[in-house]
């Protein structure tokens, strides 16, 4: 019986291989790289192949996802790095810091409105006029009644 061809480590990657290998659906990898996040080049077949660093900038992608950054600072800092070259460690401890001090101010924000959410659960309706959740400290009240803002920022 004849083995399965096992591919070199300097082979390119299809689609399908991109996505089995890093968990993540054909249909993402496609919008990733319409976002410009990651490359392909197209064979004679005109099919898709990818280098094999992919694997490492759509983990990047996906891990960066879990911890809530939005899809453009992903796509920025995938920018900084070298074409073609697979991220390193370093590369990644740039990338997170510089996401942490965006991360601590979500959490804090998060934290704040976790915190007033009692002072609403009398109302229920988000809509007096003094809400310190829809109208902080009644600033917007001078607008008329009821609610202006969800983000006052």
């Amino acid at each position: 019986m004849e083995k399965p061809k096992q591919r070199g480590m300097h082979e390119e990657l299809t689609v399908g291989e991109v996505a089995a290998r890093s968990g993540v659906a054909v249909s993402a990898i496609h919008f990733y790289e319409s976002k410009g996040m990651i490359v392909s080049r197209r064979n004679a077949g005109n099919q898709r192949r990818y280098a094999r660093d992919v694997l490492r900038r759509v983990a990047i992608i996906k891990v960066a996802q879990r911890i809530g950054m939005p899809l453009a600072l992903i796509g920025d800092a995938l920018k900084t790095l070298p074409a073609g070259k697979t991220p390193t460690a370093k590369d990644w401890r740039r990338m997170s810091a510089a996401w942490k001090a965006d991360l601590d101010e979500r959490i804090d924000k998060l934290m704040k409105l976790r915190n007033q959410l009692n002072q609403c659960i009398g109302c229920g309706c988000l809509s007096i006029k003094d809400c310190r959740l829809r109208n902080p400290a009644d600033e917007l009240s001078v607008e008329g009644a009821g609610a202006r803002l969800l983000d006052p920022e």
